[in-house]
C-alpha cells in the first residue's frame, strides 16, 4: 500500500494565511481601541473641568 506524500507547500501557504489573516484582526482590534480610548480621554476632560469649578465655588462661598 502506498501512502500519498505530504503537499508541505500546501500546508506552509495555509499557516502564512491563517497568520496574515489574525495579524489584521489584531490591528483592526488595535485601531478600534485606540479609537475607543481617544474618546474615552475626551470625556473624562470634560467631568475633571467641572468638579474644578465647583471646588473654586465651593471655597469662595
Amino acid at each position: 500500500m502506498i501512502l500519498a506524500k505530504t503537499n508541505y507547500s500546501f500546508e506552509k501557504r495555509q499557516r502564512e494565511l491563517e497568520k496574515k489573516r489574525k495579524q489584521e484582526e489584531k490591528r483592526l482590534r488595535k485601531l478600534e481601541g485606540k479609537g475607543a480610548s481617544d474618546e474615552d480621554e475626551a470625556e473624562a476632560e470634560l467631568p475633571d473641568s467641572s468638579p474644578a469649578t465647583g471646588d473654586d465655588s465651593g471655597t469662595a462661598a
